[in-house]
């Protein structure tokens, strides 16, 4: 017998998602066929991620949590009365990305680039593998979430085949909030035929002012629950837990869930792909360009 879970108020981008069975599930567990190439190739197919709860092991991932927090706190970005381990934010904190916490963090790359998760792209993936250099951190405070979006957009220069790992650095709960996938959305045509040629770093080079292509930033929707109703599919999350791994295709549309608690919402993303296909260079050498102006290219429009 299916049982229906009972949803609690879920918010994203200050949108209440709706809790009908047909609009929200719940993440698809992969941690029986974690070491299974071809049923994680199958199911990456099918599913456009993987879900794979406590893989990375919880120790690991709170150690590299500490060093996070112990620089939140020494650069008085988290409220000095409660412990640094917490993370609580000072009342007026914006913080949204923070990839410097990354640098020169020893058990952060370990977790990241270790052999653990080494070993499970290179089974996925099939072949040796490298990953990009450079590491996206999230310090997420309380408020509005990451906007829906795929990751094409922001990386699509060399191979589509590259896979993003989600780690929540911690714990996060519904009302700290992790991230959410749109059910079937790394195949839809709006994705794969349209949204992925597109790329953030272009700009009209014969236009006066801004038009909609130097104005793109990867964003779908500021409203993820009228984008679902377009798109078909479900929005599936989980509460997280920490050691959980989410990886998911570059095409396949997700977002995060609004941080209603009083703490900084810690996460990272990190990417990999087959080391004999082309790298959008974007992201590699010791000081990735990343968006910065070396990264712009201009087009006829």
């Amino acid at each position: 017998m299916t049982v229906t879970p009972i949803w609690p108020r879920l918010v994203a981008q200050h949108h209440e998602l709706d809790p009908a069975p047909e609009a929200l599930g719940e993440l698809r567990s992969s941690a029986a066929v974690a070491d299974d190439p071809h049923q994680l190739r199958q199911r990456m197919a099918d599913d456009g991620y993987l879900f794979l709860p406590g893989f990375l092991g919880r120790d690991a991932v709170m150690e590299a949590r500490r060093s996070v927090t112990d620089r939140l706190a020494a650069e008085g970005l988290t409220d000095p009365s409660r412990p640094a381990d917490l993370a609580v934010a000072p009342a007026d904190s914006t913080l949204t990305f923070k990839p410097d916490l990354a640098h020169d963090n020893a058990p952060l790359h370990e977790l990241l680039y270790g052999s653990r998760m080494l070993d499970f792209y290179q089974r996925l993936l099939g072949g040796a593998i490298r990953h990009y250099d450079y590491t996206w951190m999230r310090a997420v405070a309380p408020g509005r979430g990451t906007a829906p979006h795929g990751d094409v957009v922001f990386m699509g220069r060399g191979t589509h085949n590259v896979y993003t790992a989600w780690v929540p650095l911690g714990d996060a709960d519904f009302t700290l909030g992790g991230l959410m996938v749109l059910e079937g959305s790394h195949r839809r045509g709006q994705i794969v035929d349209d949204y992925a040629l597109r790329d953030v770093d272009t700009y009209c080079q014969n236009t006066d002012g801004e038009d909609d292509l130097s104005r793109f930033n990867g964003t779908l929707s500021r409203d993820p629950v009228r984008l679902r109703e377009e798109f078909g599919g479900r929005w599936l999350t989980t509460e997280f837990r920490a050691g959980d791994l989410l990886t998911f295709s570059i095409y396949l549309v997700h977002a995060s869930l609004d941080n209603r608690s009083d703490r900084i919402r810690l996460s990272s993303d990190s990417r990999y792909q087959l080391a004999s296909e082309p790298v959008d260079d974007r992201w590699i050498g010791e000081a990735p360009v990343a968006h910065g102006p070396d990264a712009k290219r201009g087009l006829i429009c």
